[in-house]
């Protein structure tokens, strides 16, 4: 018989709490080790004894890296001693408590940040149609989550050898809950309308419909459209994790500014009706009513935080939900001058994504981006328009961005074509005339900043833009 373990309470989720912070500092491999041979598993009010050589795998290193849950899986059966089962109960259900284990990591300026969203429950295209937010699978099952957080480090090879770091129940704040009600209305209303296979995680803002499954090539039904859709689950971004972490956690680590609301509007709705006040105003008025120089960079963005009441640049909405502010120029033509360019890609590096999980592809697929447009009237004075919450449209990412990607890659693995003329570089990259969202060109300081190509050369480094005029058919007909 086992030797009696140190006990929690499983109708109480501060004593489960309690219990798992035994875990802090502990590699998974120890919680292997410092478990018995064989155990009682607590599975309700039945007990069931796990063989001797069960996880001689993982003590052995040999585990499968495909099987990210197996981390979980230790915790819940070497260390909680409960049988790891697929019931669509949370894990500690007379707690009403989700186990969940997830990765952080440690930034180069010390900061720390989640490494991927949370992936909570699978989501039933058939099923969750037909429920509520407040008594559905989702909700039910995520409400109150007990989270374990480990270190990720790039030069660990064996994931059991992951150290834990942080332990704690939580639960979403009221204001957040608000947020994450809009997001599952959002998501199951594409369902319903026929829409699954266009689901995008910047369709939301916190909780987003995530791809879920062995290969970018499966599909599932849908129950009002014949188009099959990619299997999904709900996840909270990886960017309302990281401020979990930071501020909830791990508490004074952020440094967010809030912005208050006292309405009952839709987030997005209620923060353009709060820029929409000073449509018509000119930049030089608005500075001065915000008391910010004019020759500051990134004014006109810096213009619309003041406005919503954010004194400097960081709203804690917006890193929750990976929304990117971007101020947008249209001249008194009508026209934008500008490209939006977006971070260098390094070749080497890119030709050895594939584009279901590519960096650029996945940025647009999880970004949601915040549009401050202002213009030139007659006499060439700059005025705000207005506002406009924006995610590129799924047709426009598959049938617009995606080529331009894959011939991209394409041409760095047959070897870009390019030659010096008068000191600039002239190459076969695809132009801006070639398509109409998206092209490929310099993002570099001068002609030395360079990465090395496939076959070694070196070349100015470079990366992807969306046209400007993509960027103005995009822009809602009030804005123009």
């Amino acid at each position: 018989m086992a030797e009696e373990l140190q006990s929690y309470n499983i109708y109480d989720p501060k004593s489960i709490e309690t219990y798992a912070k035994g875990l802090i500092n502990k590699t998974f491999s120890q919680v292997i080790k410092e478990d018995q041979k064989s155990i009682y598993l607590i599975s309700g009010d039945n007990s069931h004894i796990v063989s001797e050589d069960r996880y001689d795998m993982h003590i052995a290193g040999k585990e499968d890296k495909k099987n990210k849950g197996n981390l979980g899986q230790i915790i819940e059966e070497r260390y909680f001693h409960y049988k790891c089962n697929s019931d669509s109960r949370p894990d500690f259900h007379e707690a009403g408590v989700e186990l969940k284990v997830t990765p952080y990591k440690q930034n180069r300026d010390g900061s720390i940040s989640a490494k991927e969203r949370l992936v909570l429950t699978m989501i039933d295209y058939g099923q969750v149609v037909n429920e509520k937010f407040e008594t559905g699978h989702f909700w039910t099952k995520s409400k109150l989550l007990l989270l374990i957080y480990y270190l990720y480090k790039p030069e660990i090879k064996q994931r059991i050898d992951y150290k834990i770091g942080f332990v704690s129940l939580f639960t979403p704040s009221k204001k957040d809950i608000v947020i994450i009600r809009q997001d599952y209305n959002i998501i199951v209303d594409k369902i319903k309308a026929g829409k699954a296979h266009e689901l995008s995680e910047a369709d939301t803002m916190y909780l987003s419909a995530a791809p879920k499954a062995s290969s970018s090539k499966v599909r599932r039904r849908q129950p009002f459209s014949d188009i099959p859709a990619k299997p999904r689950a709900f996840a909270y971004k990886s960017s309302y994790m990281t401020f979990v972490l930071n501020n909830y956690i791990v508490p004074g680590k952020g440094t967010y500014e809030s912005i208050e609301t006292d309405s009952d509007k839709p987030f997005e709705q209620y923060v353009a009706e709060k820029i929409n006040r000073y449509k018509g105003r000119s930049v030089e008025e608005l500075a001065s009513t915000f008391d910010l120089s004019k020759k500051q960079k990134n004014l006109e963005s810096n213009i619309a935080f003041r406005i919503l009441g954010i004194t400097g640049n960081k709203a804690e909405e917006f890193a929750k939900a990976n929304i990117v502010v971007k101020a947008i120029r249209i001249g008194k033509n009508g026209k934008i001058k500008e490209n939006m360019s977006f971070p260098t890609f390094k070749f080497k590096e890119l030709i050895k994504e594939d584009w279901d999980d590519s960096t650029f592809g996945n940025y647009l697929r999880e970004t949601r981006f915040f549009f401050v447009v202002y213009k030139y009237d007659d006499m060439d004075v700059l005025r705000l328009k207005g506002c406009q919450f924006w995610n590129i449209p799924y047709d426009d990412l598959e049938n617009g961005v995606r080529p331009v990607w894959e011939k991209t890659v394409s041409i760095l693995k047959n070897g870009l074509e390019f030659e010096i003329r008068d000191g600039k570089h002239y190459n076969n990259f695809p132009k801006q005339t070639e398509s109409y969202i998206c092209h490929v060109r310099p993002h570099a300081q001068n002609s030395k900043d360079t990465y090395e190509l496939p076959d070694g050369r070196q070349f100015p480094k470079q990366c992807f833009w969306l046209n400007n005029t993509y960027i103005l058919s995009q822009l809602n007909d009030e804005l123009k």
